[in-house]
């Protein structure tokens, strides 16, 4: 599952991270794949970013199997493949190799089956790292922040998910939008949410997550928002969305 975004600050890496927390603790191996240069994802759940090696970038452009540069979190059931800014330079990288789109998918390929969800913290672009991980996955999961920009990007991606179905995957769907950042107090909020509703009725997640202190304080101590405050409303969102994407497999 690629989740994705060509919009930075919509709260793609705490959905990856938070989401792929969720599905670990409901019992389901999961495995999290790191794709930005700026390895949110990785700091996330707690990995230093000094001398990683392997990390996803020596697998797609060094030919390191993938196994190798997988590595344990805190929580059982949860790998991770890090990234570091190394990967600044795969995008210019990968343009000359053959088979360029399809580096990530023959990298994970002999994983199939290991891992009942593989999921891939996509780079806030639409550039190549993006697309390798739409032909690798089944489904892509879009985290929507409620503003009005929001929106006018929403239709360029679902565009870009399509060309790649046609063309380079396709068994690729939309898993589902994810409303995030979502203030209650403020009428744009609401209004977003309703326009949303109107033009990608049934893509939905009845989830919505809302803006929470809580779960923007969590990466800075390296923890998922399920082990830095359980109860935090952040928290209890992530659970809900995990069940319904456990619910719609």
């Amino acid at each position: 599952m690629a989740v994705v975004n060509q919009k930075g600050g919509v709260g793609k890496t705490t959905t990856a991270v938070n989401l792929a927390a969720g599905l670990a603790v409901a019992d389901r191996p999961t495995l999290l794949v790191d794709l930005d240069p700026q390895g949110n994802a990785t700091t996330g759940l707690g990995l230093s970013k000094e001398e990683l090696y392997p990390t996803i970038y020596h697998v797609l452009l060094g030919g390191e199997p993938l196994e190798k540069a997988i590595r344990e979190t805190a929580i059982p059931n949860l790998l991770l493949v890090p990234a570091d800014i190394d990967l600044v330079g795969a995008e210019v990288e990968l343009v000359g190799l053959p088979g360029r789109e399809s580096k990530l998918k023959d990298a994970l390929e002999p994983l199939r089956g290991k891992f009942d969800y593989v999921l891939l913290d996509c780079p806030p672009s639409l550039g190549l790292l993006t697309i390798n991980a739409l032909t690798a996955a089944d489904s892509a999961l879009v985290p929507l922040q409620c503003e009005f920009y929001a929106l006018e990007g929403l239709a360029q991606l679902l565009k870009t998910v399509r060309l790649v179905r046609d063309r380079l995957n396709p068994r690729l769907e939309v898993e589902g939008i994810v409303l995030t950042m979502f203030d209650g107090r403020t009428s744009l909020a609401g209004q977003v949410k309703a326009e949303v509703h109107r033009y990608f009725s049934g893509q939905i997640f009845q989830t919505v997550i809302p803006r929470n202190v809580r779960l923007s304080e969590a990466p800075s101590h390296g923890k998922p928002i399920l082990l830095y405050d359980l109860r935090s409303s952040g928290a209890l969102a992530y659970l809900e969305l995990t069940k319904e994407v456990l619910a719609h497999d």
